[in-house]
């Protein structure tokens, strides 16, 4: 079985949205077969099904004002934030009733790129995303809908770590974020992360990858 990459570049948040969706009706109709967006987002600030709000430290206001948009957005967990550096990639797979394996399963993908960089990373009990030490290098937040998952991962590269200051990155205080740059100390090539990425998929989900053509992606 094969699953399609599509390499979307930067897109606005609400643009991506939409197209994710678009792909996901196609995934359930069978028309298309399983599908990894990996894509950037200009700075976002989402917050998930678990979210109040009080993780904002500002009114939703400030955020754009000061050059963010905000979602509140249909997956788990609660406040994240997106932006250039980030790599982000949406799983649009079919999905069984074990979501807890399939969450396992993207954790281990971002385990795979740590280590083919030398880093130990690992996801830690009782939080979601992939950690290195107390520091969040990859979220994690996905949703399930008709039997085919949606949202997905986030994965700081080279990340401006300063515009997690703006919140509570998942409502958890106490903890911090990092990124592949700050953890090796040196430029790290977003194409090159993103060939691990699809690598380790191909690998953890057993499904050999098709790469699809910008042009081809209706976005």
């Amino acid at each position: 079985m094969e699953f399609l990459v599509e390499d979307l570049g930067l897109v606005p948040y609400e643009e991506a949205w939409a197209y994710q969706k678009a792909v996901h009706r196609e995934v359930v109709a069978g028309s298309r077969p399983p599908t990894l967006l990996l894509l950037e987002h200009p700075r976002v600030i989402t917050l998930g099904r678990k979210a109040t709000g009080e993780n904002l430290l500002f009114p939703e206001s400030w955020y754009r004002e000061n050059g963010f948009e905000l979602y509140w957005v249909e997956r788990g967990g609660d406040v994240t934030y997106h932006g250039p550096g980030q790599l982000v990639g949406y799983p649009i797979f079919p999905v069984d009733r074990e979501v807890r394996r399939f969450l396992r399963q993207i954790e281990e993908v971002i385990v795979r790129v740590a280590a083919d960089y030398g880093l130990e990373a690992y996801p830690t009990p009782g939080y979601a995303g992939v950690w290195v030490g107390e520091d969040k290098l990859c979220a994690i937040g996905v949703a399930v809908k008709e039997g085919v998952s949606f949202h997905g991962f986030a994965l700081n590269v080279s990340t401006d770590l300063n515009d997690f200051s703006v919140i509570i990155p998942c409502g958890l205080k106490g903890k911090g974020v990092t990124s592949l740059e700050r953890l090796l100390g040196r430029k790290v090539p977003m194409a090159e992360v993103k060939a691990r990425v699809v690598e380790a998929f191909a690998q953890v989900f057993g499904m050999k990858p098709r790469l699809w053509r910008k042009d081809e992606a209706q976005v």
